[in-house]
């Protein structure tokens, strides 16, 4: 795959080890936007972060005068700004459709990511993995069905689901064999994307190292 063409600059600051911020990159990787990254460490955010964000966060997309603090915002708003190749469905119902998805990932998914790297207690991390775990490997048939997750195209929902899965191995996270070979699959074909491996940060590419 290629990537497209530059196209933009603008500044991302982004947390190097978040699954948020690493959703944000993907698009700017998939897009082929000139950007630069500033990764920082979420409890050192820079005043020029908070001058501008009033929730002093990241991941901050700054746009020339535009000043977005919302991942999902800043997605979308990559998609429309930037419409090749397109990440979310033309037609008003398959968009619906992928946004629920999103939705659903973040519940049933993300959150576990973020209890178990938030690891307030061992009950906690316990339990996230356990419940992260099942999840997934309940669904795990649904990673066969198409090339990319419940879609013929490479969408906002892929960019969604890849950094959980590159994440598994640093989270403590593993499946059988048999049980996981379509996971397995789909993650060969995400991760060897141009602009996944683009995607990666420094601390990123030391999960899996």
């Amino acid at each position: 795959m290629g990537v497209v063409a530059k196209r933009s600059s603008m500044t991302f600051y982004s947390d190097p080890a978040c699954q948020y911020s690493h959703r944000v990159r993907i698009v700017l990787a998939e897009k082929g936007v000139t950007v630069d990254i500033k990764d920082h460490e979420p409890d050192s955010v820079p005043k020029e972060v908070s001058d501008i964000n009033p929730y002093s966060s990241l991941p901050t997309l700054v746009d020339r005068d535009l000043v977005l603090f919302e991942h999902h915002v800043m997605m979308e708003y990559l998609d429309e700004r930037f419409p090749h190749p397109p990440l979310l469905p033309v037609y008003p119902v398959a968009r619906g459709e992928s946004r629920q998805l999103i939705y659903r990932i973040d519940r049933d998914w993300s959150s576990r990511v973020d209890a178990i790297v938030a690891a307030k207690s061992k009950d906690s991390v316990t339990r996230a993995r356990k419940e992260l775990r099942e999840s997934l490997l309940a669904i795990a048939p649904v990673f066969d069905d198409k090339p990319y997750f419940m879609s013929e195209e490479f969408t906002l929902v892929d960019c969604c689901v890849a950094p959980i899965l590159w994440r598994l191995p640093s989270l403590g996270i593993d499946f059988p064999e048999k049980q996981a070979k379509a996971i397995d699959k789909y993650m060969e074909r995400i991760f060897e994307r141009e602009s996944f491996q683009i995607s990666l940060s420094e601390v990123e590419q030391e999960m899996r190292d």
